[in-house]
């Protein structure tokens, strides 16, 4: 990242808590020695470039941020989550919306439990289905049902990405914050807070409009965040047509510097929106002080996210991400 992307990257602060697991070396040790050059070595086999590229992103420190008390064994699904969000990110950014219809199809239907990872024909079933076995000793089906939708909604903005892309054309400011609010692939993660608490809510409080509005919020703060932060990147890898800051750039011809300003008002508009619902939050009843809990774990994925990856190669050098065709290449076919 050169020094103007870091100066514009400081602008951004939050006013929240900011935990890390204790788990997170020993889950980041089995991350790199038992999946990436162990379980999954099958992708990147003759690739230690790529794998060490992997290892060096540190997915395991990024999910110790997110699931800042989870025991060891709660720890560790999401850690394998947030090794299978880079991994398949990475490996379909060049697929057509049509292709990655057909992974996602698969995918979710691993998760759900309908098909067998042998079964479903994708490099990375084995991985999923895995990834449920541990979820549903933790999380009751109406969690992972809100977690499989989180992740349908990454699948539905992944495939608007590549529409864009392909067509190399630009979509509006709003259209592509809402596109970047489903491709970013942080709601999965908000909904399997349950993993995390070890406290189920009932539904009528994830279905709350309010509650709905702060994950919301949450997931667009990172959002403007990654945009500035990932600018580098995409523009190595011709992700332009998406990133927020770029479309802002291109729709009104603003230079950087212009444009990493209106992407911080919008970003601060919703930070401001976000702490105004945290103080005045609606009475939940018997579950008022569950509902605050978990509210403070929505906002802790900022700072976090922020911490880890500031130091990371991926976001800070044009190095530290697979080429687009080596992840793409991986157990093709």
């Amino acid at each position: 990242m050169n020094t103007t992307n870091l100066l514009a990257v400081s602008q951004f602060h939050y006013p929240f808590p900011m935990l890390k697991n204790p788990y997170a070396a020993v889950m980041q040790e089995i991350t790199d020695n038992e999946w990436i050059d162990g379980t999954y070595l099958p992708l990147y086999k003759d690739d230690p470039v790529t794998r060490k590229k992997y290892k060096k992103t540190k997915t395991a420190h990024i999910a110790s941020q997110w699931f800042p008390t989870a025991s060891l064994e709660r720890l560790r699904p999401a850690c394998r989550l947030m090794l299978w969000t880079l991994y398949n990110d990475d490996k379909y950014e060049e697929y057509s919306p049509e292709e990655i219809s057909f992974i996602e199809q698969q995918s979710l239907a691993v998760l759900k439990g309908t098909l067998s990872g042998e079964d479903a024909g994708i490099p990375l079933g084995g991985l999923l289905a895995t990834l449920r076995e541990e979820l549903v000793q933790f999380v009751p089906p109406e969690s992972m049902t809100r977690f499989t939708d989180g992740l349908q909604k990454y699948f539905n903005g992944l495939k608007q990405e590549q529409h864009y892309k392909s067509l190399k054309t630009f979509p509006t400011v709003e259209e592509s914050l809402a596109i970047r609010e489903d491709s970013l692939c942080l709601y999965p993660f908000l909904e399997l807070l349950d993993l995390e608490t070890g406290l189920i809510l009932p539904e009528e409080v994830h279905q709350h409009p309010v509650i709905k509005r702060l994950k919301a919020l949450t997931v667009r703060m990172m959002v403007c965040f990654n945009e500035v932060q990932s600018f580098s990147k995409d523009e190595a890898t011709d992700a332009i047509y998406y990133n927020v800051l770029k479309v802002i750039q291109h729709q009104k011809n603003l230079s950087f510097e212009e444009a990493v300003r209106q992407i911080l008002h919008i970003h601060n508009e919703y930070l401001n929106e976000f702490q105004y619902l945290q103080r005045f939050l609606p009475d939940f009843g018997p579950w008022q002080d569950a509902v605050v809990n978990r509210v403070h774990y929505f906002s802790m994925t900022l700072n976090g996210w922020r911490s880890i990856s500031s130091g990371l190669d991926r976001y800070n050098s044009l190095t530290g991400f697979p080429d687009a065709q080596t992840a793409k290449n991986a157990l093709d076919g």
